[in-house]
């Protein structure tokens, strides 16, 4: 990813996201952090990953600096632990963006404990609106913070593999990790 081109359609842009990789048992990944948490973890692949990067800075009204700092540091340090099953819960602060209701998307996204999972009609029923279940689809399709802010603990109401935009066998491999899968669902990966 070639950040200088995308820092040229950020002009004007004041704070800064501090931007990183992190080589993880699933393929790389993008993290990115301002001055008050985490912003961004996404696989470097990731579907529309530009558009997401930019939006992120339009949000923040930022552009991307290449280097570490204490939060990039403390979530490479708690994704090593994750990959190696002696994490459950993450602990770095995160930086959400989006819309009221996607933000509250987010955080019922964190809820869903470790080794569980749940769908997008559940989420709409602990939202208070069972008529949302597509709005809160569209709204984890939009998180910019991929297993921090577990989306991929979200599957079908009949227990299929549902949309993911760092891919499906990344969902199937990140619920396995954690044991989250049925028996019946492991047979199929």
């Amino acid at each position: 990813m070639n950040f200088t081109d995308l820092n040229k359609k950020l002009i004007g842009n004041s704070s800064h996201i501090t931007i990183t990789t992190y080589d993880s048992p699933l393929g790389l990944m993008f993290l990115g952090a301002t001055e008050n948490g985490i912003c961004l973890a996404e696989f470097y692949d990731r579907i529309h990953l530009e558009k997401t990067l930019l939006k992120l800075a339009e949000n923040l009204k930022a552009q991307f600096v290449v280097e570490e700092n204490q939060y990039l540091i403390q979530l490479k340090e708690e994704l090593a632990l994750y990959f190696d099953k002696k994490l459950h819960e993450f602990t770095v602060p995160l930086v959400l963006t989006g819309t009221d209701f996607q933000q509250k998307v987010f955080q019922s996204l964190i809820k869903i404990p470790y080794g569980s999972t749940s769908t997008y009609k559940n989420q709409a029923i602990v939202l208070g609106d069972l008529k949302a279940i597509r709005a809160v689809a569209t709204a984890n399709g939009l998180n910019k913070i991929a297993v921090v802010i577990p989306c991929h603990r979200i599957i079908g109401s009949d227990g299929s593999m549902v949309g993911y935009a760092g891919g499906i066998h990344r969902k199937e491999a990140l619920l396995h990790l954690e044991g989250a899968l049925q028996q019946t669902q492991l047979s199929l990966l």
